[in-house]
């Protein structure tokens, strides 16, 4: 370890930053950031890529056992100043913690869907919060992969944290081209199904779903774009009572998750 750092231009802080603010610094670099006890313990039990670990003075001794699972020489811890540690933090009251981490390898579509089983697609979804919940939701109820086409930063910190450390256990294919996608599910034999808000879609209460299926779901304003809509197998909804004609979308997701993996 080193001495406690207190200077916002230290290298580790400024590239810590520009990381936690930068997309474009994020896939040049291949790093994203972790802020939190949850997520940088997650990222530690699951054997996730840390090149940096962040922990501010005061709370050297609340992190001992996390220090104690990293590998030294991979990581370099640097022990922080408290007020550093709340100038870099994204939350309303920090815990004292952050990480840098690898990305993790990106695998080709068909290696991605090589073993079959039931999948989430999300198209042109921009809400960091969905996207997280969405991947939360997913690795809760045992879906098999997400993937994610035209739609917000998978690595951004505000999605990252949404997770709750889902990102580092749940397969993810990012940045895809939706055509692409279809196409190659369509060779892999996978069905795929458009989550409508439509009254003649199939209810997905009452529809049979296959053991190799993806379900589509899009953007929380206009939904699937129509093109999307007439490229899928089929098209599912959920019946809803009274006034209400829509959820949001990480909601929407939620239910006809359940309803796939009965």
């Amino acid at each position: 370890m080193e001495n406690i750092i207190t200077s916002k231009d230290n290298s580790a802080i400024k590239l810590y930053r520009k990381l936690a603010d930068s997309k474009k610094e994020r896939y040049e670099l291949g790093k994203f950031v972790l802020e939190g006890a949850r997520l940088v313990g997650d990222a530690v039990n699951e054997g996730a890529e840390l090149s940096h670990l962040l922990i501010t003075e005061s709370t050297t001794d609340k992190y001992e056992n996390i220090l104690s699972q990293v590998d030294l020489k991979k990581v370099r811890v640097i022990i922080i100043s408290n007020e550093l540690g709340i100038k870099i933090s994204s939350t309303e009251k920090t815990q004292g913690i952050f990480a840098i981490c690898d990305m993790p390898k990106k695998l080709s579509l068909s290696k991605f869907l090589n073993s079959g089983g039931r999948y989430i697609i999300l198209h042109k979804l921009q809400d960091p919060g969905n996207v997280g919940m969405i991947i939360r939701t997913a690795d809760a109820v045992g879906v098999n992969g997400v993937v994610l086409c035209e739609s917000c930063d998978i690595f951004s910190p505000k999605v990252v944290r949404s997770t709750m450390g889902s990102i580092f256990r749940m397969p993810i294919c990012w940045d895809m081209d939706i055509d692409d996608v279809l196409s190659v599910m369509d060779k892999q034999g996978i069905e795929t199904l458009a989550a409508v808000v439509d009254s003649d879609a199939y209810d997905i209460k009452n529809y049979s779903f296959s053991k190799n299926c993806a379900v589509l779901i899009g953007n929380e304003g206009s939904g699937l774009d129509s093109d999307v809509i007439q490229k899928c197998n089929t098209p599912i909804t959920i019946k809803m009572n009274g006034n209400i004609n829509s959820l949001n979308a990480a909601m929407a997701a939620g239910i006809i998750m359940w309803e796939l993996m009965k």
